[in-house]
C-alpha cells in the first residue's frame, strides 16, 4: 500500500495517476475528498484530513509500506515561522514512518549546504534533517524553481506582456518541471529495491535566466514577452498588502535571495539528475495554451 499525500496537488495528483495505471493499491489523504477525481475516488483508498494530524496519519500509515510526502503552503494570511511550520508539520509522520519502517520519498529544495537564511528553502532542508533523523528509509527530490510557478502569471503575460518576479534578471535561475518530478516519485514508489537514506536532484536541462526566460515566452507566444525584476523591498511589502503575514512576506523574500544568491548550485548533482523536459517544451505544451485560454 502506497500512501499519497497533497493528491490534489500539481505534484501529488500527477503521482496518484501513475501509481493507478500501474495497478498499485493506493491511499490517499485529503481534507476535501469531492476535490479528487472521479477515477481516483473510484480507485484509491481515501482517508479524510490533514497529513499534519498525527491520528490521521496513523490511520493512513496502517498497513502501508510506502509513502509520497510534501508538506502543503501555509495558510497565506495566518502563516508562522517556516522553519516550525515544516517541522512541526512533519514530526509525526517521520515518527510513525519509523516505527512502521515504511519508505518516504519526498519533495524538498535543492541547497544542502547553504549557510545563510533562505526561507521556505532552509525550512525544507531542516524538514530533511528530522526525517533523517528519525531513521526512516527516505529519497529526497531535491528541486530548484518550479516552472508552473509561472502559471501564476499567465494572465500577466495575456494582457501586459509581462513577467513580474523580485528573481535577478541576470541569473541563472534553475527549474525543474512538476511532470518530470511525478515521474521520479512513482518510480521511486514503485522500485521495493531500495534502502537507507539518499538525496535525489533534479534539474532541467535548461540554465537560463528570467530574462532569457521571457525570450523563450516570447518566441512561444509570437509576441514580446519581458522580465520586470521588482525590489525585495517592494516585493516583501506587495505581499503583505495583499493580506500575507509578515512571516510569510519574510520567509518568502529570504528565499528569493537566497535564489539570487546561488542556493540551488551549492548542492552537489550528479550528471543524471538532469531532467528530460526543457523550458522551451514546458512553454510549449503548459505555459503557452494557459496564456492562450
Amino acid at each position: 500500500m502506497i500512501v499519497i499525500t497533497t493528491p490534489t496537488g500539481d505534484i501529488g495528483r500527477q503521482v496518484v495517476d501513475r501509481l493507478l495505471d500501474a495497478g498499485e493499491a493506493v491511499r490517499a489523504i485529503v481534507r476535501d475528498p469531492s476535490r479528487l477525481p472521479k477515477h481516483v475516488r473510484a480507485n484509491a483508498e481515501i482517508v479524510q484530513g490533514s497529513h499534519g494530524d498525527a491520528d490521521t496519519i496513523a490511520k493512513a500509515l496502517e498497513g502501508a509500506d510506502r509513502m509520497f510526502w510534501l508538506v502543503p503552503p501555509a495558510g497565506f494570511r495566518d502563516a508562522g515561522d517556516a522553519r516550525h511550520y515544516y517541522l512541526d508539520f512533519t514530526r509525526h509522520t517521520a515518527q510513525e514512518a519509523a516505527k512502521r519502517n515504511v519508505r518516504m520519498v519526498g519533495v524538498t529544495s535543492l541547497g544542502r549546504g547553504y549557510q545563510d537564511k533562505a526561507g521556505l528553502l532552509s525550512a525544507a532542508l531542516a524538514m530533511d534533517e528530522m526525517i533523517e533523523a528519525s531513521g526512516v528509509p527516505y529519497r529526497a527530490l531535491a528541486l530548484p524553481f518550479f516552472m508552473e510557478n509561472l502559471l501564476r502569471q499567465a494572465q500577466g503575460i495575456k494582457e501586459r506582456k509581462t513577467i513580474t518576479m523580485a528573481n535577478a534578471a541576470d541569473r541563472p535561475l534553475l527549474t525543474v518541471a512538476t511532470q518530470d518530478v511525478a515521474d521520479a516519485a512513482a518510480a521511486l514508489l514503485l522500485d521495493t529495491s531500495w534502502s537507507g537514506q539518499t538525496r535525489v536532484p533534479l534539474v532541467g536541462p535548461d540554465k537560463l535566466t528570467p530574462d532569457a526566460m521571457a525570450d523563450v515566452i516570447s518566441q512561444t507566444l509570437g509576441h514580446t514577452v519581458r522580465y520586470h525584476q521588482v525590489p525585495l523591498a517592494d516585493f516583501r511589502a506587495t505581499m503583505v498588502q495583499r493580506g500575507a503575514s509578515p512571516a510569510l512576506a519574510q520567509d518568502m523574500a529570504d528565499m528569493v535571495r537566497a535564489q539570487n544568491e546561488g542556493i540551488y548550485d551549492v548542492e552537489t548533482r550528479e550528471a543524471g539528475s538532469t531532467t528530460a523536459t526543457g523550458f522551451r517544451r514546458w512553454c510549449r505544451d503548459i505555459l503557452g495554451p494557459a496564456v492562450r485560454a
